[in-house]
């Protein structure tokens, strides 16, 4: 099949977009506002972009808390989501009214960043603490506004539960990652293959 995503007519009930661009990893993305207030998100429109220096990103459909606070902070951290934290990650993504908390409504615990303000997730085994570098509001080939928004931000500080440290590298399979597939579908990284990749690839 083929089909035009400016007409979406594919034909099926649903539209198979996400279910291509898959598996994506899930920012669990804590901010704070300058009130204190503290908003925890999952997105699944995010990645790591650059290593040198560690540079992250999160789209977010809509200007929504996690994009306001990190604006006005300028700083927010990304906790890892894994298998163990799936209904507390999905319990996040519910609409709550600005200073409720979301840990609190998922019987999460906050732990203290080291570098920047808002709070890690105690349970989680891998947190980037980041500061924000700047938001980019898009436009489709129209020229039109869109509201989504993309937030870059470099992670200055990272936390590693040293339990998941096995001979120098840090095993990602172990702590068992989720990733966000197409419609209600996620997928688990419990393991892994290896490929020496050829001389001279980066």
């Amino acid at each position: 099949m083929f089909y035009d995503t400016r007409k979406n007519d594919h034909g099926l009930p649903h539209n198979p977009f996400k279910a291509i661009v898959a598996p994506r990893p899930i920012g669990w993305i804590t901010t704070m506002s300058l009130k204190g207030e503290i908003n925890l998100a999952p997105y699944s429109f995010f990645n790591g972009i650059t290593d040198k220096p560690p540079i992250v990103m999160f789209s977010s459909e809509g200007a929504k808390d996690s994009v306001a606070f990190a604006e006005e902070t300028k700083e927010f951290v990304c906790s890892l989501t894994t298998y163990d934290l799936q209904i507390q990650m999905n319990g996040t993504s519910a609409p709550l009214p600005r200073g409720e908390s979301e840990m609190a409504a998922t019987g999460l615990e906050a732990a203290p960043s080291r570098l920047v303000k808002p709070p890690r997730v105690a349970a989680s085994p891998c947190a980037l603490e980041c500061k924000w570098l700047q938001t980019v509001r898009l436009n489709d080939i129209e020229g039109k506004a869109l509201d989504r928004y993309v937030v870059f931000g470099q992670a200055i500080g990272v936390y590693i539960n040293d339990t998941f440290i096995k001979n120098g590298r840090l095993d990602t399979a172990a702590m068992k990652p989720i990733a966000r597939l197409g419609y209600d579908e996620y997928a688990v990284i419990d393991s892994v293959f290896k490929m020496t990749r050829p001389k001279g690839g980066g």
